[in-house]
């Protein structure tokens, strides 16, 4: 079973504001810088058989945070799950971007959208090259790995909506906030969606070998669902129930003010 935690890049200065997309030279602000540390430290006793990430700044300090410590690990770059490619509307702010009638599609029919102007991706090839790119590293580190990407909202929203059956059209019921944490984990059958939009708790639950999480755990196979009221992802270390809190008040939430999609960089 290959495991793969999804990051959302940290804030920066034009979170929540402008349409950032491929715009080079975007780092995180002090807030992210803050984000990424306290994460990489609560990602510090997971050994992680690779660190990817998208070529854009923010998530390749994200990332680079991450790797600081770890031995000398290095941070690889992989264009497919860099940001979605938002033509025109790259740059733009987003109460602008809000009155376009485009918008209200983004919303409801994301997978009927394309970009506008010279370069402007639809958002099935986003969710497509994504998802190639996570099947594509499962493949290359084997079914025992568990690696890391950080990238973008709309790149993870797509690709958790694959992982849950979801039509692209339900991207939108899901939230990638900065610095979050979504975990998937992939078995021959299905994948199974661990943790979406963790901002806070411990990670002993993702540690290779615990018990539950072995091929064949428990008499089932390693693809099989919890049936009949198990516990489903619960662990139980030494007898006794995890129950770590999945969320921190360490990182406010989002301003229910802002427009709701999550196409914010």
């Amino acid at each position: 079973m290959t495991t793969v935690l999804l990051v959302r890049h940290g804030l920066t200065a034009t979170t929540g504001h402008v349409l950032t997309g491929w715009t080079p030279g975007i780092p995180l602000d002090d807030r992210g810088q803050a984000q990424a540390t306290a994460l990489a430290a609560r990602l510090a006793p997971l050994p992680l058989a690779a660190i990817v990430s998208s070529p854009l700044e923010r998530c390749a300090q994200t990332a680079g945070v991450i790797a600081a410590g770890r031995d000398g690990q290095q941070v690889v770059t992989d264009d497919r799950v860099g940001e979605c490619r938002y033509g025109d509307w790259t740059g733009q702010p987003l109460k602008k971007l809000a009155t376009e009638k485009l918008w209200r599609v983004v919303q409801a029919h994301p997978s009927a959208v394309t970009f506008p102007g010279p370069g402007g991706e639809s958002m099935p090839d986003m969710q497509h090259r994504a998802v190639a790119a996570v099947r594509d590293w499962n493949a290359r580190l084997g079914p025992d790995a568990t690696y890391l990407i950080c990238s973008h909202g709309d790149v993870i929203k797509a690709i958790v909506a694959d992982s849950l059956g979801l039509h692209l059209d339900q991207c939108q019921r899901i939230q990638a906030d900065p610095c979050s944490l979504t975990v998937i984990r992939y078995t021959p059958l299905r994948p199974f969606v661990v943790r979406m939009n963790d901002r806070g708790g411990g990670v002993d639950d993702l540690m290779p070998h615990v018990r539950g999480h072995r091929p064949g755990a428990n008499g089932a196979a390693a693809s099989d669902a919890a049936v009949g009221g198990g516990s489903g992802g619960a662990e139980h270390v030494n007898g006794q129930a995890d129950v770590t809190p999945s969320t921190s008040a360490a990182f406010s939430t989002p301003d229910s003010r802002q427009p709701s999609a999550d196409t914010q960089g």
